[in-house]
């Protein structure tokens, strides 16, 4: 046997311990209920839901419709206004570049404070000749900081407007926007409404109808389904014009190319099952836990800022997220000198930009507050027991960077 082999394998390090997690919003963890269901479509029933000619695809593709028509029903909407995608980043993509691809108005509303999957996007769609426009939110410190303000939207709209992007909920400080009041705002102008539901499907009751949006994207990575499988809807009454940005098999009725992912998409279909049987008492019992989690870091650290809408407001905050902070400590060194907790200081698909949260700043939070700021994410799996190590650790560490700092 080789040598070096077995010298790693002998003096192989111990495993060390996990850190409590308090980043859902970056990802959940696969439910094992889920992974259950999932199992066979890796194994046993492997194939292809475009080989038409056997039992293999037939049985694959009996699966996926099975899935869209779940999701579909989950969210009010009909199974061919489901399309499947890789992520809600592709879905965002594919409502934003696909839509103004086929249309003959110029002009966009969205928000400042959206995650970059949109921004990025319409960056590109300007730099091509269509205008943007970027609206600000309420600000800090307002109770409800953070949401669009519809009469600035009124405003902004113009006789060229053809599309409105607004998030649903936002990733970084949970501000859930009126979108519903706001589709019917653009739909008396006939203008399309795109939301970004990724943090709300599953943590929310969102039915399309009763939203009033036209194209809603959402992921199963986010409600303990797996990576790598999002979905997109798109209303089919009055038809959405949406011009494909993936060319091939022509799979999705022509509007997204490609292979379906079979075991992804049968567990973001039972992902969300799961979530919405849960809601009722998990919505609170999250809430719960981060008003504690609030309590402990503010009576600890007294200085720490509350970011985004009151928590006291649950119509205007998502249930499981914190975001704060916490002044006279840097937040990166904080975020690196907190290897027991794990926790974010943004949007984990930010990461790779050095740059402060664009959200805060969007909220007119003063720069130096913003990159003291610290996003908690509560899910599934928190305890009680967690959130009180959390507050008890982070004030630790606070309190040792300060102290350094003299």
């Amino acid at each position: 046997m080789n040598q070096g082999i077995l010298c790693c394998r002998r003096y192989a390090p111990p495993a060390m311990p996990r850190p409590v997690y308090l980043d859902y919003h970056a990802t959940t963890p696969v439910d094992p209920r889920v992974l259950a269901h999932m199992e066979p479509y890796f194994t046993e029933r492997f194939g292809n839901p475009g080989s038409v000619g056997h039992a293999y695809g037939w049985e694959a593709r009996d699966a996926v419709e099975a899935a869209r028509a779940q999701l579909a029903q989950l969210i009010g909407a009909a199974p061919r206004e489901i399309v499947f995608t890789s992520g809600a980043t592709e879905s965002n993509n594919l409502a934003l570049r696909g839509t103004a691809e086929r249309t003959r108005g110029r002009h966009i509303v969205s928000v400042k404070t959206e995650h970059r999957s949109v921004l990025d996007p319409l960056a590109r769609l300007q730099r091509r000749g269509f205008d943007v426009t970027l609206l600000d939110v309420i600000q800090a410190p307002h109770p409800v900081a953070g949401l669009l303000d519809l009469d600035r939207l009124r405003h902004a709209l113009r006789p060229d407007t053809f599309l409105v992007s607004v998030m649903l909920a936002n990733n970084e400080i949970g501000a859930i926007q009126p979108l519903a009041e706001l589709a019917r705002i653009c739909h008396d102008r006939g203008i399309l409404v795109h939301c970004d539901a990724t943090q709300a499907v599953g943590k929310l009751p969102v039915h399309v109808d009763d939203l009033g949006v036209d194209l809603m994207s959402f992921t199963a990575h986010k409600i303990y389904g797996p990576k790598g499988i999002g979905a997109l809807y798109v209303r089919h009454r009055p038809p959405v014009p949406l011009q494909p940005q993936i060319d091939g098999g022509g799979q999705e009725r022509g509007r997204r190319s490609g292979t379906l992912n079979v075991p992804g998409i049968v567990g973001f279909a039972r992902a969300l099952e799961l979530c919405l049987e849960e809601l009722p008492a998990e919505a609170p019992r999250l809430a719960t836990l981060r008003n504690r989690l609030f309590d402990r870091l503010a009576a600890a650290l007294p200085e720490t800022q509350l970011n985004g809408p009151a928590l006291d407001q649950p119509a205007v905050r998502l249930a499981g997220n914190l975001n704060v902070s916490i002044p006279r400590v840097e937040g990166d060194a904080l975020l690196a000198a907190l290897r027991d907790v794990a926790v974010s200081s943004g949007s984990a698909c930010t990461s790779a930009d050095p740059e402060p949260s664009h959200v805060l700043r969007a909220l007119g939070v003063q720069e130096a507050w913003v990159r003291a700021s610290l996003r908690f994410g509560l899910g599934r799996f928190t305890t009680e027991a967690d959130v009180d190590f959390a507050a008890a650790y982070v004030a630790e560490q606070v309190e040792r960077l300060r102290a350094h700092a003299l």
